[in-house]
Protein backbone atom coordinates (compact mmCIF):
# COMPACT_ATOMS: atom_id res chain seq x y z
CA UNK A 1 0.00 0.00 0.00
CA UNK A 2 1.38 3.39 -0.99
CA UNK A 3 -0.30 6.35 0.62
CA UNK A 4 0.26 10.06 0.95
CA UNK A 5 -0.28 11.92 4.20
CA UNK A 6 -0.28 15.59 5.14
CA UNK A 7 0.59 16.84 8.61
CA UNK A 8 -0.39 20.22 10.01
CA UNK A 9 1.49 21.00 13.21
CA UNK A 10 4.45 18.72 12.49
CA UNK A 11 6.79 20.91 14.57
CA UNK A 12 4.81 20.36 17.77
CA UNK A 13 5.17 17.57 20.34
CA UNK A 14 2.56 15.14 19.00
CA UNK A 15 2.99 16.28 15.40
CA UNK A 16 6.71 15.52 15.56
CA UNK A 17 6.00 11.95 16.61
CA UNK A 18 3.37 11.57 13.88
CA UNK A 19 5.95 12.73 11.35
CA UNK A 20 8.63 10.33 12.58
CA UNK A 21 6.29 7.34 12.62
CA UNK A 22 4.81 8.06 9.21
CA UNK A 23 8.27 8.34 7.67
CA UNK A 24 9.10 4.92 9.16
CA UNK A 25 5.79 3.33 8.14
CA UNK A 26 5.85 1.03 5.08
CA UNK A 27 2.34 2.07 3.98
CA UNK A 28 3.38 5.63 3.17
CA UNK A 29 5.53 6.72 0.27
CA UNK A 30 5.14 10.49 0.79
CA UNK A 31 4.62 12.60 3.90
CA UNK A 32 3.97 16.30 3.34
CA UNK A 33 4.30 18.81 6.13
CA UNK A 34 2.76 22.25 5.77
CA UNK A 35 5.03 24.65 7.65
CA UNK A 36 5.76 28.36 7.99
CA UNK A 37 9.47 27.61 7.72
CA UNK A 38 11.34 24.45 6.80
CA UNK A 39 12.67 22.18 9.53
CA UNK A 40 16.13 20.66 9.65
CA UNK A 41 15.23 17.18 8.47
CA UNK A 42 16.00 15.26 5.29
CA UNK A 43 14.23 12.05 4.34
CA UNK A 44 13.38 10.54 0.94
CA UNK A 45 9.67 10.41 1.85
CA UNK A 46 9.50 13.93 3.29
CA UNK A 47 7.97 16.77 1.30
CA UNK A 48 8.25 20.13 3.07
CA UNK A 49 5.95 22.88 1.83
CA UNK A 50 6.13 26.47 3.00
CA UNK A 51 2.48 27.29 3.62
CA UNK A 52 0.54 30.50 4.21
CA UNK A 53 -2.16 29.43 6.65
CA UNK A 54 -3.96 32.74 6.20
CA UNK A 55 -4.19 32.23 2.44
CA UNK A 56 -4.04 28.45 1.97
CA UNK A 57 -2.88 27.10 -1.37
CA UNK A 58 -5.47 24.46 -2.30
CA UNK A 59 -3.08 22.82 -4.75
CA UNK A 60 -0.78 21.73 -1.90
CA UNK A 61 -3.54 19.82 -0.14
CA UNK A 62 -3.57 16.45 -1.89
CA UNK A 63 -3.33 13.25 0.16
CA UNK A 64 -5.08 10.16 1.41
CA UNK A 65 -5.06 11.42 5.00
CA UNK A 66 -4.75 14.69 6.89
CA UNK A 67 -3.21 14.72 10.37
CA UNK A 68 -3.90 17.89 12.35
CA UNK A 69 -1.83 18.45 15.49
CA UNK A 70 -1.78 22.23 15.42
CA UNK A 71 -2.23 24.10 18.68
CA UNK A 72 -0.99 26.99 20.77
CA UNK A 73 -1.51 28.75 24.11
CA UNK A 74 -3.06 32.10 24.96
CA UNK A 75 0.34 33.30 26.15
CA UNK A 76 2.00 32.43 22.86
CA UNK A 77 -0.91 33.57 20.66
CA UNK A 78 -1.38 36.83 22.56
CA UNK A 79 -5.14 36.68 23.09
CA UNK A 80 -8.11 34.31 23.23
CA UNK A 81 -9.19 35.49 19.79
CA UNK A 82 -5.75 34.71 18.33
CA UNK A 83 -5.67 31.30 20.00
CA UNK A 84 -9.14 30.47 18.69
CA UNK A 85 -8.02 31.43 15.20
CA UNK A 86 -5.00 29.11 15.35
CA UNK A 87 -6.60 26.23 17.23
CA UNK A 88 -9.97 26.22 15.45
CA UNK A 89 -10.37 28.47 12.42
CA UNK A 90 -7.16 27.47 10.63
CA UNK A 91 -7.73 23.69 10.99
CA UNK A 92 -11.35 24.07 9.87
CA UNK A 93 -10.25 26.00 6.79
CA UNK A 94 -7.83 23.19 5.89
CA UNK A 95 -10.51 20.58 6.59
CA UNK A 96 -12.94 22.30 4.24
CA UNK A 97 -10.38 22.23 1.45
CA UNK A 98 -9.64 18.57 2.17
CA UNK A 99 -13.33 17.70 2.07
CA UNK A 100 -13.82 19.58 -1.21
CA UNK A 101 -10.95 17.56 -2.67
CA UNK A 102 -12.49 14.28 -1.47
CA UNK A 103 -9.71 13.40 0.96
CA UNK A 104 -11.38 10.58 2.92
CA UNK A 105 -9.66 10.71 6.31
CA UNK A 106 -9.06 13.53 8.79
CA UNK A 107 -7.24 12.75 12.04
CA UNK A 108 -7.17 15.33 14.81
CA UNK A 109 -5.35 15.83 18.09
CA UNK A 110 -8.00 17.38 20.33
CA UNK A 111 -8.33 17.28 24.13
CA UNK A 112 -10.02 15.30 26.87
CA UNK A 113 -13.18 17.18 27.81
CA UNK A 114 -13.57 18.91 24.45
CA UNK A 115 -17.09 20.33 24.41
CA UNK A 116 -18.51 23.12 22.27
CA UNK A 117 -20.71 24.13 25.23
CA UNK A 118 -18.01 24.08 27.91
CA UNK A 119 -17.50 27.12 30.14
CA UNK A 120 -13.75 26.53 29.78
CA UNK A 121 -12.38 28.50 26.81
CA UNK A 122 -9.79 25.92 25.76
CA UNK A 123 -12.21 22.97 25.94
CA UNK A 124 -14.89 25.00 24.16
CA UNK A 125 -12.43 25.84 21.38
CA UNK A 126 -11.51 22.18 20.93
CA UNK A 127 -15.19 21.25 21.04
CA UNK A 128 -16.01 23.82 18.36
CA UNK A 129 -13.20 22.42 16.22
CA UNK A 130 -14.42 18.83 16.56
CA UNK A 131 -18.00 19.81 15.81
CA UNK A 132 -17.14 21.84 12.73
CA UNK A 133 -14.99 19.05 11.28
CA UNK A 134 -17.54 16.37 12.12
CA UNK A 135 -20.19 18.40 10.28
CA UNK A 136 -18.10 18.17 7.10
CA UNK A 137 -18.86 14.42 7.05
CA UNK A 138 -15.50 12.94 6.11
CA UNK A 139 -15.59 9.24 5.32
CA UNK A 140 -13.52 8.85 8.49
CA UNK A 141 -12.96 11.50 11.17
CA UNK A 142 -10.93 10.41 14.17
CA UNK A 143 -10.40 12.78 17.08
CA UNK A 144 -7.86 11.84 19.74
CA UNK A 145 -8.82 13.24 23.13
CA UNK A 146 -5.72 12.94 25.30
CA UNK A 147 -5.45 13.99 28.91
CA UNK A 148 -2.12 15.54 29.95
CA UNK A 149 0.36 14.96 27.14
CA UNK A 150 3.74 13.69 28.32
CA UNK A 151 6.99 14.28 26.46
CA UNK A 152 9.77 16.78 25.99
CA UNK A 153 8.62 20.03 24.38
CA UNK A 154 10.88 22.59 22.77
CA UNK A 155 9.01 25.31 24.64
CA UNK A 156 8.53 25.50 28.40
CA UNK A 157 4.94 25.52 29.69
CA UNK A 158 5.03 25.95 33.48
CA UNK A 159 1.31 25.40 34.02
CA UNK A 160 1.41 22.22 32.00
CA UNK A 161 4.43 20.94 33.91
CA UNK A 162 2.57 21.45 37.18
CA UNK A 163 -0.43 19.61 35.76
CA UNK A 164 1.71 16.71 34.60
CA UNK A 165 3.33 16.48 38.06
CA UNK A 166 -0.08 16.40 39.74
CA UNK A 167 -1.52 13.83 37.36
CA UNK A 168 1.49 11.55 37.83
CA UNK A 169 1.03 11.87 41.60
CA UNK A 170 -2.59 10.71 41.53
CA UNK A 171 -2.26 8.29 38.60
CA UNK A 172 -1.82 5.19 40.82
CA UNK A 173 -5.34 5.69 42.21
CA UNK A 174 -7.08 6.18 38.87
CA UNK A 175 -9.28 3.17 38.17
CA UNK A 176 -12.26 2.41 35.91
CA UNK A 177 -13.72 5.48 34.25
CA UNK A 178 -11.05 7.65 35.92
CA UNK A 179 -8.28 6.04 33.83
CA UNK A 180 -8.96 8.49 31.02
CA UNK A 181 -7.47 11.25 33.19
CA UNK A 182 -4.04 9.59 33.37
CA UNK A 183 -1.25 11.22 31.39
CA UNK A 184 -0.30 9.83 27.99
CA UNK A 185 2.94 9.96 26.04
CA UNK A 186 2.82 12.03 22.85
CA UNK A 187 4.32 9.09 20.96
CA UNK A 188 1.40 6.87 21.99
CA UNK A 189 -1.14 9.38 20.69
CA UNK A 190 0.70 9.34 17.38
CA UNK A 191 0.84 5.53 17.31
CA UNK A 192 -2.89 5.24 17.99
CA UNK A 193 -3.89 7.72 15.29
CA UNK A 194 -1.70 6.10 12.65
CA UNK A 195 -2.94 2.64 13.58
CA UNK A 196 -6.56 3.76 13.24
CA UNK A 197 -5.78 5.49 9.95
CA UNK A 198 -4.66 2.13 8.59
CA UNK A 199 -7.82 0.36 9.69
CA UNK A 200 -11.42 0.75 8.54
CA UNK A 201 -13.26 3.25 10.73
CA UNK A 202 -16.26 4.83 9.04
CA UNK A 203 -17.86 7.94 10.50
CA UNK A 204 -16.86 10.10 13.45
CA UNK A 205 -14.82 8.65 16.32
CA UNK A 206 -13.72 10.32 19.57
CA UNK A 207 -10.99 8.41 21.39
CA UNK A 208 -10.14 9.14 25.04
CA UNK A 209 -6.69 8.75 26.63
CA UNK A 210 -7.22 5.28 28.09
CA UNK A 211 -8.49 3.92 24.77
CA UNK A 212 -5.62 5.63 22.91
CA UNK A 213 -3.17 3.70 25.10
CA UNK A 214 -4.96 0.42 24.34
CA UNK A 215 -4.87 1.10 20.60
CA UNK A 216 -1.19 2.04 20.81
CA UNK A 217 -0.54 -1.40 22.30
CA UNK A 218 0.04 -0.53 25.95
Amino acid sequence: MEKKAIIIGATGLVGGHILRLLLEHPNYDEVTILVRRKIDLLHPKLNQQIFDFEKPDNELINADEIYCAIGTTIKKAGSKQAQYHIDCEIPVAIAKIAKAKNIPKFLLVSSLGADAHSSNFYLRTKGDLEQKIANLAFKSFISARPSFILGERNEKRIGEKIGVFLIKTIEPILFGSLKKYAGIEASDIAKALIKMANETHIGNHYIQSDKLKTIAGL
